[in-house]
This record gives C-alpha cells, structure tokens and sequence, in this order.
C-alpha cells in the first residue's frame, strides 16, 4: 500500500506563559501506518498532538495537513480529516445520552441523514457500547467514556485518527479489541497516531516510534529499532517491552541472539535455535 504524508510537522517551537514546551519538533505522519509518540509525563507528546488539527498553532516552525498549513485552516476543517481523541474523555463528551454523541458527530460531520442511523448502529456495536445507547455517558466507568470517545470520533472516518492514552482504564479484552479497530483502519489507508506509556502495546501495533524528552524527537524509527534502544528509553524515561529486557539478560549471560526478540513467539525460537546449536534440542 502505498503511504502518503498526512501530517508534516517541521520545527516546531511553542511555549505556554514563556515555558517552552516544544523545542524544534520535526516528524511526519503517514497514511497506512500506525506511529506510537512516547516518552515520559511533560515531554510535550500532547502539546505536539494538538498542533496536528489546528487546536494549537506553531509559534515558530509549520505544520501541514495533507499540504495545507494549519495556520491557514480552521480547526473545523482540519478535524474532518484528522481527529483527535483526548486522554480525559469528560473533555469532549456532552451528549445526553452515549447514542446521541455518535449521532452528534455524525450529522456535524456532514453526514446523510440516510446513513447516520445505520453508521451510528454500526460504531456502536464495533465499540461494544450497544447495550449503553440509552444511558447517560457520565453513568459510565472511565473505561467506557473513553471507548465511547474513541468511537465518537472513529464513527466519521477520519484519515488520520489521533489517539491520547487509548488504553487508559481498558481490560486485556478491550485492548484486544481496540488493537484489532486500529489494525483494521491502517489496512484501509488510514494514519494512527498514539500517544502512550504502554510499551507492550506499542509492541502489538506500532510501525514506527517516536520518543520524546524535554520537548524534542530524540529518537525516530522502526518499533524494533527504537523499543530496543535501551539507550533512547531510559532518556525517554521508559522500561524496554518485557520481551526484550529478558533477552537483553540472557545476551548479558552470554547467549547469542539473531535479532533481540520483541514478541513471545519470537523468543520461543530464538531459545529453540540456542538449544539445537548446543545439542540441546528437545521439546521446548
């Protein structure tokens, strides 16, 4: 599939009250692919986000949005084409009832009166929030007003969707879940931004990483590359996938590795390949 640059970001400064937040920000978004933006609490990783649909301008540096700089653009035109779900769900819910925010969005987004109720049945079943479409969102645990939040916004079919915290407050059942929407939505071409402190499931989705600490990129790349890096992750202030950390024990007791592994599966054979090179092999 063939991936198109969404979003240029291209030094990037901006400052709150003269607190510097972003320092030269440079990245790029593209289409069919998922990025994972980490790094520790206060690295600008939101800031950054919010300058990707016009919420914030940069002070110095561009921002582009399929070609067109945000500064020049609505924050309701960009969000046609990239939307943005926050950490806090109570930031963007308000709809009497969870049915009627997907409605909402729908019909604000210009939607076909002929297709809002067929589309709004279809999130919500996606979501697994069916059995809630009478109920008030605020009667909801925090790990459904965020699905719910998540849905909303999923429900028009941006090309870039934007996720902060997407697995905050979630089960391994609807982290599953939302792995597997997320994955759908990159083989549909679709660009998948999320910001997040869950390395393992950064590990399951991600295509490529960007760390971020006091304000800058410091380290772009693959998901393998970057998640390994045990160097970039403690800057980042990050533990390593636990997968990765047990083979970086074992090479430090002297075991060789192809390649560090970064799921279980793939250390199941490198331990099977290390047993048969020491006549070792069995049923492992």
């Amino acid at each position: 599939m063939l991936k198109e640059e969404a979003i240029i970001v291209k030094d990037v400064y901006f400052s709150y009250n003269g607190f510097e937040v972003l320092k030269g920000v440079s990245l790029t978004v593209r289409t069919g692919e998922v990025l994972a933006l980490m790094g520790e609490n206060g690295a600008g990783k939101t800031t950054l986000i919010k300058h990707f649909n016009g919420l914030l301008k940069p002070q110095k540096g561009r921002v582009l949005v399929f070609g067109k700089d945000t500064r020049e653009a609505s924050v309701a035109q960009l969000a046609r084409r990239v939307g943005l779900v926050f950490q806090n769900p109570d930031h963007q819910l308000f709809a009497e009832s969870v049915e009627e925010e997907i409605l909402f969005t729908l019909r604000n987004m210009g939607y076909p009166e002929s297709r809002v109720k067929e589309r709004c049945e279809y999130v919500l079943r996606l979501f697994d929030l069916d059995k809630y479409r009478q109920r008030s969102p605020y009667t909801l645990s925090i790990g459904e007003r965020k699905r719910l939040a998540i849905a909303a916004v999923v429900s028009h079919d941006p090309d870039v969707l934007v996720l902060d915290e997407p697995t905050a407050g979630q089960d391994y059942f609807n982290k599953s879940k939302l792995a597997r929407i997320i994955n759908a939505m990159k083989m549909k071409g679709k660009g998948i931004v999320i910001v997040t402190h869950d390395v393992e499931f950064a590990v399951q989705i991600a295509d490529r990483v960007a760390l971020m600490a006091n304000g800058r990129v410091i380290k772009v790349g693959s998901a393998r590359d970057v998640l390994t890096d045990e160097k970039g992750l403690r800057a980042a202030r990050l533990l390593p996938p636990q997968i990765a950390w047990t083979a970086s024990l074992l090479i430090q007791k002297g075991f060789t590795m192809s390649r560090i592994p970064m799921l279980p599966g793939e250390l199941y054979f490198e331990l099977a390949r290390m047993l048969d090179s020491r006549g070792e092999g069995g049923n492992l």
